[in-house]
This record gives C-alpha cells, sequence and structure tokens, in this order.
C-alpha cells in the first residue's frame, strides 16, 4: 500500500539486496507450501493508488507550521542517530500519509474513546481491530513500509499492514485510558505472516491446573512391597545405560524422518531481520499489573518474555518517540521498559518539567541558572494529529467481518467466526477439531450461538459417536441447562441437565432410554440423591399403528432409590438404599453404618408363595419378612413395627410410581418442545442491537405503508363502488317515473 516504491529502500546496501532475493524466493514457497495462510490472493492485489483522497480534510494534504518544525527536528535527530549508531537500521519516524505528505509518526495516532461498552477495554479493541481488518504483509519483509495511512483511511479500506494495525489499535487503546505505545521490531516467521497453523487454538488451552488437596490417609501404614534383589537392579541398570547412546542416535534418526514426514517449517533464513509492529501497554494506568504485548493481527496478549518477538527498534505515542538503546540479542527477554531511564531509551523531545530540588538558601544565588535551564530544558509541545476523528458506526461495529465471516487455521483446529444476526440459527463461532494436522478427519465441531429465544448458547458434536450436546443459559422454560442426545426421538439415549435450583424437586440430571431412568437429586429434605428405574419391554399385543407411549407404557421391573446420611437419625434407622422389585413384588431396605460396623441392617419383605396379591391386604409373617439386625435399637424387632413401615413402603410405592410416569411424560414435553425450537429458530433483538434494531424499524415503517396503500386503494375501491350503485339507483328510479 505504499506510495513510494521500494526499490529505493532495498538498493541501499548490497547485504538488504541479497536478503530481499532471499526473502522473495522464501515467500514464494511459503505461498505454495501452506495452506494456513490467512490472506487469499484477492486480497494481497489489492490497489491503494486507485483510492480517492480528494475527498479528505486539508490537514492531510498539507503540513501546518507546527508540523514543518516537528519534521524538521525530527529529521535533525535522525541525522545525529545515523551518525552515531551507523549500524543500526533507518529509523520509521516520518512515512508518507495517503496524500504522499510526510507526517511524524507520532501525529498520526488519534486517541479516540468509541461509544461501545467493550471497546472501553483493551480486550474489545483488539479483538474488534484483528477482526474488522484485513491482514496485508509488508511489501519488503525486513524493511518497514514507505508509507503510514491513517487510521480513518484503513477503516474505510478494511485493510492494512502490520502498522496500520498497530497504529489503530493504539488510537483505540489510548483514548481508553491504556499507557500505550506502538513498536517497530522484528518478529518471528509465523508472527510476521499471520500463520498459527503451529498454535493450539485458544479455545482449546485448559485453564490453570488448581493443586490437589492433600490425602486425608497419607499416614496410614504403607505395607512394604514385594522384596527385590538389589544386585539385579544394579545390573539391570549398567545394561540401560549401555544401551542408551544406541537408542538416542536411533531417536534421534527417528524423530528427523518425523519432522520431514510431518513437513514442520524449516528454519527462517530471514530469523531476527523480519519486521514487525505491534503494541507495547505499561503497567500502572487502568489498574494494568504488569507490562505485556498485544499482536494487532490476532489481538492476543503475550509476556515481554515471549520468543516470538526478536526485538525492539522504537517506540512512539501520540506524545513522543524514543528509540532502544538496549541489547536485543536474546530478544525482548531482558528489556527494560522504563522509558525514563536515559541509558536504556533515547527520547527525542524531553519531558523534564520537574521542579528544582535547591536548598532553600541557593535559591536567590541560582536564580539566573535555573532560568536558562527551564529555557533549554522546555518541553516541546507535540502538534495535534492531523486524522480526523476516528468514527465506527453501530453496523460497522456489530458486523465486523468484511468478507462475512472470518476464518483461522490453528493446529489440528478450525475456528470459523460471524457477525451477529448474520445467520438465521443465531450462529457466531464454530470450532472443528481434526484428527490430523491436514485437517482431513473431523472429531468435533463446537458452535456458540447470540440472541437465541431458545437460550441456547454452545453445541457440540461429537463426530465418531454422533453424540449432540446443547447447552443453555438460565431462564428457559423447562429449566434445561444441558441436553446430550444423538435423535430427538423419544426413549433413544437422553440425557438432560435442569437448573435444580429452581426447581422444587431438586432434580439436576436425568438420563433415560428404552430400558431405564436413573434421575440425580440435589439438596432435598429427605437426603434423596438418586432414583434408578428398570423398564420392561412393552407388551406386543396391545401395540397398535400410531398409538403413543402414553397409551402403552413400559412396564415397571424395580425402583432403587439411595440416600444420604441423615445425622439427626440413628445409622440403624437412617435407610441408604430401598427398592422396589415391582414385577417379583419384593421390597429391600438397606440402612447406613455406623463408624466402626461393615455389615449393614437390612429388612426384606418378600411376597407369600401360593397367595393371591391384593392391594388393600397386606400379610407379614416370619416366612415373607428377612431380617439381619444388628441394630442397637429395638423397633425393628417388633412385629408391628414392620407391619406399619411395610404399609408406608407400600403407600411410597405407588407414589414412586406415579413420579416415575411424570418424569417420562416430562422427557416426551421436553423433546416435542425441542422439535418445535429446532424447528422454528427465533432471535431475539438486543436493546444494545441499534443497527438491528433500525432494520427492523424500517421493516415495520415499509409494512405500515404497504398497509396504508392497500387501506386507501380499497377505501377508492370502495367510493367508486358507492358511486356506481348511487348512479344505478337514480337511473332505475328514472325509468319507472
Amino acid at each position: 500500500m505504499e506510495a513510494v516504491e521500494e526499490t529505493e529502500e532495498v538498493e541501499q546496501t548490497p547485504e538488504d539486496a541479497i536478503s530481499l532475493d532471499i526473502s522473495d524466493s522464501l515467500d514464494v514457497e511459503i505461498d505454495e507450501s501452506r495452506d494456513g495462510a490467512s490472506v487469499t490472493s484477492h486480497e494481497l492485489y489489492f490497489d491503494w493508488s486507485s483510492i480517492d483522497t480528494s475527498h479528505l480534510p486539508s490537514s492531510y494534504k498539507t503540513n501546518s507550521w507546527q508540523e514543518e518544525e516537528l519534521l524538521q527536528l525530527a529529521d535533525h535527530f535522525f541525522q545525529q542517530y545515523t551518525h552515531l549508531c551507523p549500524e543500526r537500521k533507518p529509523l520509521f519516524i516520518h512515512p508518507l500519509n495517503e496524500c504522499g505528505v510526510q507526517k511524524f509518526v507520532s501525529t498520526t495516532v488519534r486517541p479516540t474513546l468509541l461509544p461501545y461498552p467493550d471497546m472501553y477495554y483493551w480486550s474489545g479493541c483488539a479483538s474488534f481491530v484483528c477482526d474488522y481488518l484485513i491482514m496485508e504483509p509488508l511489501k519488503c519483509p525486513i524493511t518497514p513500509p514507505s508509507s503510514l495511512y491513517s487510521p480513518t483511511t484503513i477503516l474505510k479500506y478494511q485493510r492494512g499492514n502490520c502498522f496500520d494495525f498497530t497504529v489503530l489499535l493504539c488510537s483505540l487503546l489510548i483514548g481508553a485510558g491504556y499507557d500505550a505505545y506502538c513498536v517497530h521490531g522484528y518478529a518471528t516467521l509465523e508472527m510476521c505472516s499471520l500463520d498459527q497453523t503451529q498454535e493450539l487454538c485458544p479455545r482449546l488451552r485448559k485453564p490453570p491446573e488448581v493443586p490437589e488437596e492433600e490425602d486425608p490417609n497419607k499416614y496410614r501404614i504403607k505395607y512394604p512391597l514385594e522384596p527385590q534383589s538389589k544386585f539385579e537392579l544394579q545390573q539391570k541398570a549398567k545394561k540401560e545405560k549401555e544401551t542408551e547412546p544406541e537408542q538416542e542416535e536411533e531417536t534421534e534418526e527417528e524423530e528427523e524422518e518425523v519432522v520431514m514426514e510431518v513437513g514442520k517449517p524449516k528454519r527462517d533464513p530471514l530469523h531476527g531481520l523480519r519486521v514487525h509492529a505491534w503494541v507495547l501497554v505499561l503497567s500502572g494506568k487502568r489498574k494494568v499489573p504488569e507490562t505485556f504485548f498485544i499482536n494487532p493481527f490476532t489481538g492476543n496478549p503475550h509476556s515481554t518474555m515471549d520468543e516470538c518477538f526478536l526485538g525492539i527498534e522504537s517506540i512512539w505515542n501520540h506524545r513522543n518517540y524514543w528509540v532502544n538503546m538496549q541489547d536485543c540479542r536474546k530478544g525482548c527477554k531482558d528489556l527494560s521498559f522504563d522509558l525514563s531511564d536515559p541509558f536504556c531509551w533515547e527520547i527525542m523531545f524531553s519531558e523534564s518539567n520537574e521542579p528544582s530540588q535547591l536548598a532553600p538558601g541557593s535559591a536567590k544565588e541560582d536564580t539566573d541558572e535555573m532560568q536558562e535551564k527551564e529555557e533549554t530544558d522546555m518541553r516541546f509541545e507535540m502538534p495535534l494529529s492531523w486524522v480526523d476523528r476516528i468514527r465506527v458506526s453501530c453496523r460497522e461495529y456489530e458486523n465486523p467481518f468484511s468478507q462475512g465471516k472470518k476464518v483461522v487455521l490453528y493446529d489440528k483446529a478450525k475456528l470459523e467466526k460471524w457477525a451477529a444476526y448474520a445467520n438465521g440459527d443465531g450462529l457466531v463461532e464454530r470450532l472443528t477439531v481434526y484428527a490430523d494436522s491436514d485437517r482431513t478427519e473431523e472429531l468435533e465441531v463446537k458452535e456458540w450461538f447470540k440472541h437465541r429465544e431458545d437460550l441456547l448458547y454452545m453445541r457440540e458434536v461429537n463426530k465418531q459417536t454422533q453424540l449432540i450436546t446443547d447447552h443453555f443459559r438460565p431462564g428457559h422454560p423447562l429449566l434445561l441447562k444441558a441436553h446430550s442426545y444423538t435423535s430427538l426421538e423419544p426413549e433413544t439415549g437422553h440425557t438432560v441437565e435442569f437448573y435444580h435450583t429452581a426447581r422444587v424437586d431438586g432434580l439436576w440430571k436425568r438420563f433415560e432410554d428404552a430400558t431405564e431412568m436413573t434421575e440425580y437429586f440435589v439438596g432435598r429434605e429427605d437426603f434423596l440423591h438418586t432414583r434408578h428405574t428398570d423398564f420392561d419391554e412393552r407388551e406386543k399385543k396391545t401395540e397398535k399403528a400410531g398409538s403413543t407411549a402414553d397409551a402403552n407404557p413400559r412396564p415397571i421391573v424395580q425402583i432403587k432409590e439411595y440416600f444420604h446420611r441423615n445425622p439427626e437419625k440413628p445409622a440403624d434407622e437412617d435407610i441408604e438404599e430401598r427398592i422396589f422389585m415391582v414385577i417379583d413384588d419384593i421390597i429391600q431396605l438397606t440402612y447406613h453404618l455406623e463408624l466402626h460396623d461393615t455389615i449393614a441392617s437390612q429388612v426384606v419383605f418378600c411376597r407369600v408363595i401360593g397367595r393371591e396379591k391384593r392391594e388393600d391386604e397386606i400379610f407379614l409373617s416370619r416366612e415373607n419378612t428377612v431380617k439381619y439386625q444388628p441394630w442397637s435399637s429395638e423397633k425393628h424387632k417388633n412385629m408391628l413395627h414392620l407391619y406399619d413401615l411395610l404399609w408406608e413402603l407400600r403407600e411410597e410405592q405407588k407414589e414412586l410410581k406415579q413420579q416415575v410416569r411424570d418424569s417420562e411424560a416430562e422427557m416426551l414435553n421436553i423433546l416435542m418442545v425441542r422439535k418445535e425450537e429446532e424447528a422454528n429458530i427465533k432471535l431475539s433483538v438486543s436493546m444494545y442491537s441499534t443497527a438491528k434494531r433500525g432494520q427492523e424499524h424500517e421493516a415495520t415503517e415499509l409494512e405500515e405503508d404497504q398497509r396504508s396503500s392497500q387501506g386507501s386503494l380499497e377505501d377508492k375501491d370502495q367510493h367508486i363502488g358507492g358511486e356506481v350503485e348511487s348512479l344505478t339507483h337514480h337511473t332505475a328510479t328514472n325509468s319507472t317515473m
């Protein structure tokens, strides 16, 4: 996008010409071999010389007297720098703008705070810049560009190189109150070319591990292992040492072969020479705890110790310009970012406005010297930015992708992004995980949604098992939190999670398939935490075509319930597990254990063999009651107590069967609602989405205009019809007369 050709800069030294030839051939090979390039062919060859600059303000086309004076001072500083540091590369200090006029780089920075909540934070500014602009590589990878366009022009055409990205991002960060600076330096090939195919996708990065708690049984007795001979262990270690060199040679050869097979990028011949620009954010302002870098191409933060950054030539903001005087042979690891240190950073314009620290007695004697110092150290006032005010409309902010969507390739992953309301189903992001580096075999797909009325915000699809998991935000009418399934048909295997705090029964998870159903509870007063139900197959005789599951329910085989320990009850009276074998008419109770017990107390109520079952009758005898009694209490030894207990269990069994039927009906209702929601997806309009509300307002106005025009036409038709009727009536009366 430079207005002046780069040949003049490249031909300054023969070393630069040689390195440029190498870089050109290398870049051609990279473009042909790598499919991870983020810039397509039609995006690379944008003709910047054809842009219209006639409408730009006069500040773009001319320099004020302050800017002319600033350029003279910059030239003087540049000459001194080249004289004192002849081995250093030329500074990027006063490039041409889009109108071919020299402008000092600090005046190109235009601090702006955009009126959007996300743009008040560095992460929102960085994500907007990297999403809104299309990356263009530098024409010459080892020299900075000869031109630097204004952020307004860059925003208009939505494309630029690393310096354009950096100046725009720095303008937004300074406007938001950050102590941000533009950096001219050197970086790796992957960072300069926006190649992320060797990096792990940020969506796949695991959160930091929480330190494990100490084992409560670490002081228990550890029994010795099987005895081993020390002599045999020593002989085995000697053999391993002898075979280690041979194995190392073999492994090195294998690693080289693997590297050649995988096709990892070779060593870059221009390593350390590739020019790049990024943003430096110093700690202090906006409560930034630690100084860090921002890569404008990706919007990701980086530590100043990151090995991808290989050196810094200079930095600048809207007030001043600093040249790095530190050694960068180890990259940016050992650099100090104390800009007030003259040994580390050479400042262009003095900023020393500190008051004199003289003693009170010598103040009168040295008044003349103080005046002379104030005159010589007077701070230079940087002229205002020549760039027009940076404006981003609501429509542009909410639809940042110029190509409709953005695709980023990572190591064994692909990330796609869309603007809100770009897709009818609310899809805004999709991550595809692959099994290989060539991205041919899909393993998993994750999708993120926005503004859906059914409150679905994420969907995970396992391509190996075809298992789909939907995640919902709080507020769904059915209190859904997650739903895992392979099909929305009933009894095909569904796992549903609920927001249990909003439910009366405390249910947080339910699994159901054709043969069983398991429910998990939290925070119940009766300490119930799990209920498991087994079903039998439906009777084929009663099945009819078109009959529903409600008309032909599955027979219940047994119901198991598990309870937590109730500390208010004795262990031998607190039930831990109860099983209702409905078909066999058996009820089994298992009680909790005391601290030093090993076998739990049990009661089993069986059906008497040869006696018909009656619902209104309970037959209790020693034959159909099996007990194991290590109890301390006398309750379970009393037959009257067992008789009352059996009556209660019979009634609870009826209630449990009804609860199971209710759970089945709830699952059918959930599947029916989810089918309807997926068939008719509706998106809600956010109160902050001014562009979308403007579109809906225009649509409603258009509908109202159409209705009003149709109504006026109908009124005209009725008026004409009334005139015709009156005319016919008049002619008819005249004919009768």
